[in-house]
């Protein structure tokens, strides 16, 4: 605190400051800000989010008449549009997002693995795919999986450092710097440093566990391609995440391709594919030499697994209709991603396929009619069944067909508004709050409508003879 406070008695041209450290030293100092003629509010949503409103109010109030105020801004949650109508004076709102949440620049790849397979998967990754000369940044779910991938990688020679929020912050700038100089190739975090954190050579990001939300995902694959630099964002879905994948395409508005039978390049942007079986048992080998022979990384896989249960638990739950749309979708009919399918030769790949449709086969019969030339009670009850309801069974067989050949060809697709609780400012509001918006938000729905289709709500039936109303004790003192 004496070392702040004796730089700001050298009377600096720029402060850079947490809202709540800025007002504790204006008031312990009595600090005058009436020279003060721009004020930054950057990441001004989080400030929301993390309760800082009443310091924010506290700053601007100890400004003067003619400063400048500029928040920056990822989304526009209501909170951000009620300060900007409170404390600002004729705001206004530039938008950048009118064409495209994100830029052209990136590209997009969706593997399709086991969560128990995802270590291999990104071992794969780093080994295989990412250059050995590209910065990678992977983005796990708790601090636990930053401990366990950064010895799990280091024992496969791998050089790589971690970040998470509870690390000591000297520990937390050493490691940072070690990535930006170029020491480590690779950097394990949380979703920590989703923003703020500004790498101008950053090349890929690898979503190790997939985000819940999809403003997270834009802000964890923002930290790449950049400034009109070009860079790739990897993403490992584990079949209880697919729902969070449909939920980010809804979000974004751009369909999903899904690999199949067709050809696709491999530098197909935005494709969700399988990763061939033998890549992830060659990678798989390796791992279980290394957790045989080390004790410390039994103990921090246990670890890891606890935390991803209670991970688990606190993760918010996607859209029912993401989960519809996922219950329709065949998987085992998911090709190979792209970027494996250029590795192979044209007999392996038929090997490959080969091997997916015997895991894919189901049998016709069922176990009663296995054996034809059996003349017992079950098989003779269940071809007569099969006799009298084949009219049904064929109905049912053409629509699975449809639902499959939807999915590979990414019908249905369409923009969904988001949660309540997540919906930003509404378009009529911001007219109402700034002086002028520089951009138009896109519409969403289709035809331009905005807002979803509501049930009509029953009103409410209550017998007066036998209605109670609630009021709380304090209810007239509350009133004044």
């Amino acid at each position: 605190m004496e070392d702040q406070f004796a730089a700001l008695h050298e009377n600096p041209d720029i402060i850079i400051a947490t809202p709540g450290r800025l007002v504790h030293v204006a008031v312990e100092m009595n600090l005058k800000l009436q020279s003060v003629e721009y004020v930054v509010f950057d990441e001004a949503d989080r400030l929301f989010e993390m309760g800082f409103a009443e310091q924010l109010q506290e700053i601007l109030a100890r400004l003067p008449g003619g400063h400048q105020t500029v928040l920056f801004s990822a989304t526009l949650p209501k909170l951000l549009v009620e300060f900007a109508r409170a404390g600002l004076t004729e705001p206004t709102l530039i938008r950048l997002d009118v064409e495209s949440k994100l830029s052209e620049q990136l590209k997009l790849a969706f593997f399709h693995v086991r969560g128990d397979d995802k270590p291999a998967v990104l071992l794969h990754l780093l080994r295989s795919v990412v250059k050995p000369q590209d910065q990678t940044v992977v983005f796990v779910a708790t601090k636990h999986h930053t401990e366990y991938l950064k010895e799990l990688l280091t024992a496969q020679g791998i050089c790589c450092t971690h970040i998470y929020s509870s690390l000591d912050q000297t520990a937390r700038k050493i490691n940072i710097a070690k990535f930006t100089q170029g020491k480590c190739p690779v950097l394990l975090v949380t979703d920590v440093a989703a923003r703020g954190l500004d790498i101008p050579m950053l090349d890929n990001v690898i979503n190790y566990s997939f985000p819940a939300k999809s403003k997270l995902f834009l802000h964890r694959v923002g930290r790449v391609a950049r400034a009109g630099r070009s860079g790739t964002a990897y993403s490992l879905v584990a079949p209880d995440e697919m729902p969070y994948v449909f939920d980010l395409h809804l979000f974004l508005g751009r369909p999903l391709i899904l690999a199949g039978a067709q050809e696709l390049p491999a530098g197909a942007d935005g494709v969700l594919g399988r990763v061939p079986r033998s890549l992830v048992d060659d990678e798989e080998c390796l791992l279980l030499t290394d957790h045989e022979g080390s004790l410390e990384l039994r103990s921090l896989r246990r670890v890891a697994d606890n935390a991803q249960k209670q991970y688990l638990r606190s993760r918010p739950g996607p859209s029912p209709e993401s989960i519809k749309r996922v219950k329709d979708l065949d998987t085992s009919q998911l090709g190979l991603h792209p970027l494996f399918s250029a590795c192979f030769e044209d007999t392996e790949l038929e090997r490959l396929k080969f091997v997916d449709s015997i895991k894919s086969y189901k049998a016709k019969a069922t176990i009663f009619e296995i054996n034809a030339t059996a003349r017992t009670m079950a098989s003779a009850v269940m071809r007569s069944k099969r006799r009298r309801d084949h009219a049904l069974i064929q109905k049912y067989q053409r629509g699975q067909q449809e639902k499959r050949a939807a999915a590979l060809q990414g019908q249905g697709l369409r923009q969904a508004l988001p949660e309540p609780e997540e919906r930003e400012g509404e378009e009529e509001n911001l007219q109402d709050v700034f002086s002028a918006v520089v951009g138009r938000k896109r519409k969403r729905g289709r035809d331009g409508e905005d807002g979803a289709r509501k049930k009509p709500q029953q009103p409410a039936q209550r017998e007066e003879e036998f209605y109670v109303p609630y009021r709380p004790k304090d209810f007239e003192s509350e009133r004044g």
